[in-house]
C-alpha cells in the first residue's frame, strides 16, 4: 500500500524537468559535494558586471612597459589578461577560461594558457587554439594613457 504523504517519483521528475526548462536549478543527491564553477555571463559590451564592478573604467590596470611584446600579463585580482601581440598593440581579455571557469595562469609562445585542462587562446583575439574550451575569451576595451598606463575604457 502506498503512503499518501509521499510524492510519487514521477511527479518529482516531472517538476524537475519543468523547473530546468524554465531556467531553474535542479539539485540532485550525489556523492560529490564540490560545486562546479559558474561560467561568466557576458553583457553586450563583453564586460561582465562583476568585472565592471571590480575594475572601474579608467582605472589603471598595468603599465604598458610591464606587458612583453609577443606575450602578456595575467592580472589575477582583476581576472583580466593584457597582451601585446605586436609592439605598441595591446589587447585585453577576461582571464576566466570559457571551459570551466578556471583562471588562466600564463601567457607564452603566443597563447594565453589555462592550467586546469590545457585550453589555450590566441593573444591577438582570444580565439581558442587548443581545447577543451570551445568559446573565445571575452575581449575588454582598453586605452593606453599618454603616461603609458593601460586602463579599461
Amino acid at each position: 500500500m502506498s503512503d499518501p504523504t509521499r510524492t510519487p517519483r514521477r511527479t518529482v521528475l516531472a517538476a524537475g524537468t519543468v523547473a530546468a526548462l524554465a531556467g531553474g536549478t535542479l539539485t540532485a543527491c550525489g556523492g560529490n559535494d564540490k560545486k562546479a564553477p559558474e561560467q561568466p555571463k557576458s553583457e553586450p559590451s563583453g564586460t561582465s558586471s562583476a568585472q565592471a564592478a571590480a575594475t572601474p573604467s579608467g582605472r589603471a590596470l598595468v603599465k604598458a612597459s610591464a606587458v612583453p611584446v609577443g606575450g602578456g600579463t595575467v592580472l589575477k585580482g582583476e581576472k583580466l589578461v593584457v597582451t601585446q601581440p605586436t609592439a605598441g598593440s595591446y589587447r585585453c581579455f577576461t582571464a576566466v577560461c570559457t571551459h570551466q571557469g578556471c583562471l588562466v595562469n600564463k601567457v607564452e609562445s603566443g597563447t594565453i594558457d589555462c592550467p586546469c585542462h590545457g585550453s589555450k587562446f590566441q593573444i591577438t583575439d582570444g580565439a581558442v587554439t587548443h581545447g577543451p574550451a570551445t568559446r573565445p575569451l571575452a575581449e575588454q576595451k582598453i586605452t593606453v594613457t599618454p603616461e603609458g598606463e593601460i586602463a579599461l575604457a
